[in-house]
């Protein structure tokens, strides 16, 4: 346990900024998962949709600090890989 009033202060904080970090973080997963299914289908219209709307979380993701800058980039080359394909 913190030994001063900031401290505790903090510890409250970061509890809930892992929260909207989890949730951010699940939210970037259950688009690639609907991602991956699209594009097994074969819908690349609608993968080509979802790829806008993934890429745009991922850079706002990692704008806020809740991912790294090179994950963003690197999700991205690689789902646009996977819709040209």
């Amino acid at each position: 346990m913190p030994t001063r009033k900031s401290g505790a202060k903090h510890m409250r904080a970061d509890i809930k900024k892992g929260l909207r970090n989890a949730r951010v973080i699940s939210a970037l997963k259950t688009l690639k998962r609907k991602f991956e299914l699209l594009t097994k289908k074969g819908d690349r219209e609608g993968a080509a949709k979802l790829f806008l709307r993934l890429s745009s979380a991922c850079d706002k993701a990692a704008k806020r600090g809740i991912i790294h800058k090179n994950n963003a980039n690197r999700t991205k080359a690689r789902l646009s890989k996977r819709l040209k394909a």
